[in-house]
């Protein structure tokens, strides 16, 4: 699908057939072309037409600095990453973005929030839109309140297992270590995505492509991020102790059926041994042939499993 973004003086105009677009007097009032999940039609068409090349979807995914954002004589290419967080399996989706003289081009493969968010706002502010390079500034800003929404609601989610830790985890273990792998795994995401809008925004304050008046705004989202880098630390080092915390109770736990089992053993040796001394067939045997001997017996068993639990007892193991 591909989405044409015109500015035509005070009016914004949005075209999807690239037919009607090659009809058009004016291409230069193209400021953003939005590709979703393009066929290769369609982009060698848009290549044509604006006299441009995308990257393909492989070197979109190259996690070099270089090969996220780099620069030539008229275009800025930037390969950005957008977190999609669902609940089985966050991970972060490669978005390219070619900045050319004042046009935009967006690439990706999977239809994001952000996009969205911003495609609905854009009818409202599109008069303080003058260029891609505004356009590109705002859905990184998008994106960026939405990390830290997503980190937001990560602390609550963290906040609520800590108490669960404490209170629910003798019949949750393996519930509660799966919530806490699956927090740690977002977390990673998010501060992989962080990092690389870190990266990104550092290399637009050095580039002399940028208008001037938008770095100021650069200059508050690198801030932002790294303030959100800040969370995502703090995350780790408490899901780290969590994870610590989880891991002590169920030692804990385990020692105390290991001493359980234990102490019923060392209850139940002594009137063992007495069985097994009664038991053994030798012709003589002082006890074998006595009226009380089995009565002898019984109350020697039983006298020998009183004698331990007293002793525990006093000593405070019972």
């Amino acid at each position: 699908m591909i989405r044409f973004y015109m500015k035509d003086g005070r009016n914004l105009q949005v075209i999807s057939d690239i037919e009607e677009l090659n009809e058009h007097p004016r291409l230069h009032d193209v400021i953003w072309i939005d590709l979703l999940t393009p066929t290769l039609v369609e982009v060698k068409a848009v290549e044509r037409l604006f006299d441009l090349e995308f990257p393909t979807k492989a070197e979109s995914e190259e996690i070099e600095i270089s090969s996220r954002y780099w620069e030539e004589d008229r275009r800025v290419e930037i390969n950005s990453y957008f977190l999609v967080n669902n609940d089985q399996n966050p991970y972060n989706e490669t978005v390219s973005f070619v900045l050319q003289d004042n046009l935009l081009i967006s690439i990706r493969y999977k239809a994001l929030k952000s996009f969205d968010e911003f495609t609905n706002k854009l009818f409202l502010s599109y008069k303080e839109l003058h260029s891609g390079y505004d356009i590109f500034s705002k859905l990184i800003d998008i994106r960026i309140d939405a990390d830290a929404d997503t980190i937001e609601g990560l602390c609550k989610d963290i906040n609520k297992i800590r108490k669960q830790v404490f209170t629910e985890h003798t019949s949750e273990n393996e519930e509660l270590l799966e919530k806490i792998s699956a927090f740690e795994d977002l977390n990673m995401r998010i501060r992989e995505n962080v990092t690389d809008k870190q990266r990104i925004l550092t290399s637009i304050l050095k580039s002399p492509k940028f208008p001037e008046e938008l770095k100021t705004e650069i200059v508050i989202m690198l801030k932002d991020v790294r303030s959100l880098i800040e969370h995502t630390d703090f995350n780790f080092e408490r899901l780290d102790y969590l994870q610590s915390i989880f891991l002590g109770i169920l030692s804990i736990d385990q020692n105390k059926a290991i001493k359980i089992f234990t102490i019923v053993n060392v209850i139940f040796l002594p009137p063992t041994l007495i069985a097994s001394i009664y038991g053994m067939n030798f012709d003589i045997m002082p006890e074998l042939h006595w009226k009380y001997g089995y009565v002898f017996a019984i109350i020697l068993m039983i006298l020998s499993v009183i004698a331990p639990i007293f002793i525990f007892k006093k000593k405070g193991m019972l």
